[in-house]
C-alpha cells in the first residue's frame, strides 16, 4: 500500500524542471499537493492547499488546532491523596514546552492535530538518546512515504530539506490516528470529503467569476453581417476596455446595426449566496464545528446561549474526542508499562471556561461549600500562588469548620461561644 506521496519526482526529474524554469524543491508541500489531488464530481481539484483555500475550512482547522495547542498538557503523578503535576517527569517537559530544539509546543501540536484534521493522521519522530525519549519532532505527511515492505512491515522514508531522503526505523515513529474506521489508520478527511470540498470550491469559483465579469451574466452581441478577421479582433480589444468589475459602469458602443442581450441567469437566480453560504455550514459540518465560531452568524447556535454553554459544548462535541485521542496515544506510546502504573497524561480544559466570571465565581463558591474544592485548589484553578494552612483543608457550612471536626466537642462549644456572642450575653454562663 502506497499513500501519494510516494509519486514524488526524482533528483534528476527536479533538476530538469528547475532548468525548465519551474522552481520546484523535492521539499515544496505545494508541489506535492498536486500529486494528492483529487478531482470531485464537481471537477474542483481537491488536496490540501485548495482545502485551506476556503475560508471555512481554514477557520475550522485554525480554531480547533490553535484551541488545542494552547491547552496547557501535563503529566500527572497518580497519589494516594489524588493527583499531582510531575514536571520532573522527562516526558513532561517534551510536550508541554519544547519537544525539540527548533519548535515550541503550541506550534508541534498545530502541525500534528492539522495532520489529524486534513490528512487522517499526524505523525512525529521520535527523538532518542539510547533507549531514553529526549524529543518529538514533526514530520510533515507530504514529505513522508509510507509502504509495505516484503515482509508486510511498514517502511518509512522521509525527504529532508535538499532533496534527501532518509529511512526512518519504524519503531521511531509515533502515529496518531485521527477519526477511524478499520482501528489502525485515521480516515483522511481531504479524501473522504472531496466532493463537499469540491463543491464550496466550484461555489467560490463561481462568485469569483461573477465578480470578474462585473456581476453581470453572460453578454452576447448581435450583428446585421459578418465580421472580417481584422474587424472581430478589433471589437474584442475594444470590449477589454469595458469588461470586469473595475470598468463596471462603462457602456459598450453598438454601431452599424450591432445589438446586445444576455444569456444565462443573474446571481440571484443562480442562488449564488445561498450556494455559498451553505458551503460554510457543509464545511463546519464536517469538521464539526459550530459556524458562529467561524464568523457565520446567519444562523443561531442551538449548544445554549451564554459563552459558558458554547464553550462546554464545544468543549465536549468537537474538541473531546481529539484530546482523548493525543492522551491515550502518549500514554500508550511515549510511556512505558511501568510509568503508566503512576504517570498520566492530561489537558487542562479549566481554561476554556473561564469567560463568565459570575458563573465560575457561582461554582467554585458551592464547591468549597460543600467540601469538594479546597481555597487552595481553587487558587491553582485561577493561576494564584497557594495560602497554605487551612486555605488546604477542606471545609463545609457550619460556621466553615473543618471536615474532621463537624460534632465534635470543641466544635459545639464553638458554636456556642459564637450563639451567645450573637444574643449579647457573656462568655460564661454563670454570670448571666
Amino acid at each position: 500500500m502506497k499513500n501519494a506521496a510516494t509519486k514524488k519526482p526524482g533528483r534528476i526529474k527536479s533538476a530538469v524542471l528547475n532548468w525548465l524554469g519551474v522552481p520546484i524543491s523535492l521539499t515544496d508541500d505545494q508541489f506535492w499537493n498536486g500529486f494528492a489531488s483529487i478531482t470531485s464530481t464537481s471537477g474542483a481539484c481537491v488536496n490540501e492547499g485548495s482545502v485551506l483555500s476556503l475560508s471555512a475550512a481554514w477557520a475550522c482547522t485554525r480554531l480547533i488546532a490553535e484551541t488545542i495547542a494552547t491547552l496547557p498538557l501535563s503529566i500527572y503523578e497518580k497519589q494516594s491523596s489524588g493527583r499531582t503535576v510531575a514536571p520532573q517527569h522527562p516526558l513532561h517537559m517534551i510536550i508541554h514546552d519544547q519537544p525539540n530544539p527548533n519548535s515550541t509546543a503550541a506550534v508541534f501540536w498545530e502541525s500534528m492535530i492539522a495532520a489529524m484534521l486534513l490528512r487522517g493522521m499526524g505523525h512525529a519522530e521520535k527523538l532518542m538518546a539510547g533507549s531514553r525519549l529526549v524529543g518529538l519532532r514533526f514530520l510533515s505527511p507530504s514529505r513522508l512515504s509510507i509502504t509495505r515492505g516484503s515482509g508486510g512491515q511498514r517502511e518509512y522514508r522521509y525527504t529532508e530539506a535538499g532533496g534527501i531522503q532518509r529511512v526512518i526505523p519504524t519503531e521511531r515513529i509515533w502515529a496518531v490516528p485521527g477519526f477511524s474506521i478499520d482501528g489502525e489508520c485515521g480516515v483522511s478527511a481531504i479524501r473522504a470529503g472531496a466532493n463537499v470540498f469540491g463543491a464550496a470550491l466550484a461555489a467560490e469559483g463561481a462568485a469569483s467569476a461573477t465578480f470578474k465579469n462585473g456581476l453581470m451574466p453572460t453578454v452576447y452581441f448581435k450583428m446585421e453581417k459578418v465580421l472580417t478577421p481584422d474587424q472581430r479582433t478589433l471589437f474584442r480589444e475594444s470590449l477589454k476596455e469595458i469588461s470586469g468589475s473595475i470598468n463596471a459602469g462603462k457602456s459598450p458602443l453598438l454601431e452599424g446595426g450591432m445589438s446586445a442581450d444576455t444569456i444565462g441567469i443573474n446571481p440571484d437566480d443562480a442562488q449564488l449566496l445561498e450556494s455559498r453560504g451553505f458551503s460554510v455550514e457543509e464545511v463546519c459540518r464536517w469538521f464539526r464545528v459550530p459556524p458562529f465560531m467561524v464568523g457565520h452568524s446567519e444562523k443561531s447556535t442551538s449548544w445554549g446561549s451564554g459563552i459558558e454553554q458554547q464553550m462546554i459544548g464545544f468543549l465536549t462535541f468537537t474538541l473531546g474526542p481529539w484530546l482523548k485521542r493525543i492522551e491515550q496515544s502518549i500514554s500508550k506510546d511515549l510511556l512505558t508499562a511501568s510509568e503508566r502504573m503512576r504517570f498520566y497524561p492530561k489537558f487542562a480544559v479549566e481554561g476554556l471556561l473561564r469567560a463568565d466570571s459570575a458563573g465560575r465565581a457561582t461554582f467554585f463558591g458551592a464547591m468549597v461549600d460543600r467540601g469538594i474544592f479546597t481555597r487552595d485548589e481553587v487558587r491553582e484553578l485561577e493561576d494564584r500562588a497557594p495560602m497554605g494552612g487551612n486555605a488546604a483543608v477542606l471545609t463545609v457550612q457550619s460556621a466553615m469548620t473543618t471536615l474532621d471536626s463537624i460534632g465534635s466537642a470543641s466544635d459545639a462549644k464553638q458554636t456556642r461561644a459564637a450563639f451567645r456572642a450573637f444574643l449579647g450575653l457573656s462568655e460564661d454562663p454563670t454570670k448571666d
